[in-house]
């Protein structure tokens, strides 16, 4: 796989100019963003992670065997940036879920070790209404009980009031878990979306 950086982009109007499917993975504050996109696109250090929440503050693009672009947006939640900036990232989410110039589609991550938050809802229901297709990736499942898993995944879908049909992914970038599922869901849109007879795609 060949993955090399862009651009950072403060607004979608900034995006690279060269359209291609975009897969956007967006999520609360700490909940293992960066660390996930690294593991899905099999780097140590391209997005850069640490634990400070808040590091992500613009909208960096990643471009993937020259097919797509991955897209890291900035967190949600527990950032401590100011309230101003706070709902400037949020509209900034907004912007970016209307766009409909090109083809995209939605990671949501969330902690496999918190129930969804307020924030995680909302965000939620702004992707749904966008009309993109959308995947649950949910994040740190290491560090949940084995038995503990299914009743928290439960939790999570019910909270969210997540469609039964949407892709669910219990990922793991420490442990390796969830790279190669994913990879296939982002190759099943890819696919899609090359065939005009195929309907449903990004």
């Amino acid at each position: 796989m060949e993955v090399s950086f862009v651009t950072s982009a403060p607004d979608p109007k900034q995006r690279p100019e060269r359209v291609l499917p975009e897969f956007a993975f967006i999520g609360r504050s700490n909940c293992g963003k960066s660390s996930l996109i690294n593991h899905v696109l099999g780097r140590r250090d391209l997005a850069r992670t640490g634990g400070k929440p808040g590091r992500t503050r613009l909208m960096n693009y990643f471009l993937v065997d020259d097919r797509f672009y991955v897209v890291d947006l900035p967190g949600y939640g527990f950032a401590k940036v100011s309230k101003t900036q706070r709902a400037a990232w949020h509209q900034l989410f907004r912007r970016y879920l209307a766009c409909q110039d090109r083809p995209l589609a939605v990671f949501q991550l969330l902690d496999a070790r918190h129930k969804p938050s307020a924030g995680d809802r909302e965000v939620a229901g702004w992707i749904a209404d966008s009309g993109h297709p959308c995947a649950l990736a949910i994040t740190k499942i290491d560090k949940v009980g084995t038995n503990s898993r299914p009743a928290r995944y439960h939790e999570i879908i019910t909270t969210l009031g997540a469609d039964p049909d949407t892709p669910f992914f219990p990922t793991s970038a420490r442990v390796g878990t969830g790279r190669l599922e994913m990879l296939a869901w982002v190759e099943a849109l890819l696919a899609a979306n090359a065939d005009p007879e195929e309907t449903g795609g990004i």
